[in-house]
């Protein structure tokens, strides 16, 4: 093994040998997406580790973006912020190649009677994973974030937009080779990087892979973004707006589903989608006022969604259409046929934007929901009888709580995430009441943590 993921412990003791890693990241992601866990000495971890696993404060669960503690019924001083127990996923195993000698394991979070802690994200897809599969569906994701590179001084590294270009920028691409080398090094499928519609601004596309390793490649994928960027002299960010007069940042999730090892959307016909793909794309749209609070769970998230920005507005779908909110990508026999969910932010926590996706997908399936009539054209300008998507913290709040969603997701972690939330629109009406403006509060509140 040179790199990529390993299967097994066996494989990663191989890497770990064959790399000469000397410290193994036990990684798991908390409830704003943020990787935590403990550094572990190689040797020890390959040992036991491995099988014992790790303890880490189920604090982490109810974190704000800069660590702080809201109010919490599940995680409190009564409660006394007990030890999760970290379960290694050896199967998930990573070489590091932008910092030699370290790889990294992602692990499972168990609460003190040895269940899936219900506040973990992880936990939260993989009950949906599991919905997927007991109905024959194996779901196939692929992520497109969008990102912000910016001096030490959180500046855009550029102060005009050159949108794909070539040959501009190229004072960037030193950084950018190696971010695209260090996500390859992880075994993160790389399928290419541009320029974005922002002074400054990057997407890199990821290729697709089962939902539980789209997420954890997502959520590593930003953290190695990150570091790689300090390693230049530079600094990325997330955060969805950092910029009130810029384009925002993205996260597109694109999902198919497999049945019997084939694209189960594949038998489109002519543009047309089939009844399958119908039925999870009305599921989409059912749950798309719900799941915004998924996709935009701070206060400058929902700032994305206004016309012209390239972020939906309204609950639609359509073919090769960038104004709507679910893109449908329905060629005939194709294999790579898929929905693109166009709405999250690229700060959303990829494994809650996903598990929803899936809990709205798979209802669409069991219910038969239609998803309307396909919309063309401008569906900024002309968005018809089509619901509004929520455009504040607050109204996204509201759409969540007490939703048929929620109480597919857990009511112990959606009644968690909630809170959360609400101790965000409390800081913003206190420091930023302007619902359009991104202040130097918003700024210095998410840029460098989101």
């Amino acid at each position: 093994m040179t790199s990529g993921i390993s299967k097994s412990i066996d494989e990663f003791t191989s890497a770990v040998a064959e790399h000469e890693l000397h410290t193994v990241e036990l990684a798991v992601p908390d409830t704003q997406g943020h990787l935590r866990g403990k550094r572990i000495p190689a040797k020890r971890f390959v040992d036991g580790v491995h099988a014992s696993g790790a303890n880490i404060a189920d604090a982490m669960f109810v974190f704000d973006m800069q660590n702080d503690l809201p109010d919490n019924e599940f995680v409190n001083m009564d409660t006394g912020y007990l030890d999760a127990h970290l379960v290694p996923d050896n199967s998930t195993g990573r070489v590091l190649t932008h910092r030699p000698g370290y790889g990294l394991v992602f692990a499972d979070a168990v609460n003190e009677h040895g269940q899936p802690h219900p506040l973990a994200p992880r936990s939260v897809l993989a009950a949906q994973i599991e919905r997927c599969q007991a109905a024959g569906l194996d779901p196939v994701v692929a992520t497109e974030l969008e990102f912000y590179l910016c001096t030490p001084e959180w500046e855009p590294v550029q102060q005009h937009i050159q949108y794909s270009s070539l040959t501009d920028g190229l004072a960037l691409e030193t950084c950018l080779h190696a971010m695209r080398e260090a996500l390859l090094g992880a075994g993160i499928e790389v399928e290419g990087s541009n320029a974005e519609y922002g002074p400054g601004q990057i997407e890199i596309n990821a290729g697709p892979a089962d939902a539980m390793t789209a997420a954890d490649n997502t959520v590593l994928f930003k953290s190695i973004v990150k570091q790689v960027a300090v390693q230049h002299g530079m600094r990325a960010t997330f955060m969805p707006k950092p910029f009130a007069d810029q384009s925002g940042s993205g996260m597109h999730v694109h999902t198919s589903l497999q049945a019997d090892g084939s694209n189960a959307f594949a038998s489109c016909d002519h543009g047309a989608p089939n009844e399958l793909m119908r039925h999870w794309m009305g599921g989409l749209l059912e749950h798309a006022q719900s799941m915004t609070l998924l996709g935009a769970p701070t206060s400058n998230g929902p700032k994305r969604i206004r016309p012209y920005t390239f972020a939906p507005t309204h609950v639609t779908w359509g073919l090769d259409n960038r104004t709507v909110l679910a893109r449908c990508i329905a060629e005939s026999g194709s294999a790579a046929n898929r929905v693109e969910f166009r709405s999250a932010g690229a700060d959303a926590n990829p494994y809650l934007i996903i598990a929803a996706i899936l809990a709205a997908g798979i209802d669409g399936i069991e219910n038969q929901r239609d998803p309307g009539m396909l919309c063309e054209g401008d569906m900024y300008g002309n968005p018809g009888d089509h619901a509004a998507l929520p455009t504040s913290l607050a109204d996204a709040i509201a759409a969540f709580s007490g939703s048929p969603l929620a109480a597919k997701l857990g009511d112990v972690f959606s009644r968690s995430y909630v809170s959360i939330a609400q101790a965000e629109v409390a800081l913003a009406a206190e420091n930023n009441p302007e619902v359009d403006d991104v202040n130097d509060w918003e700024r210095q509140r998410f840029m460098e943590h989101c």
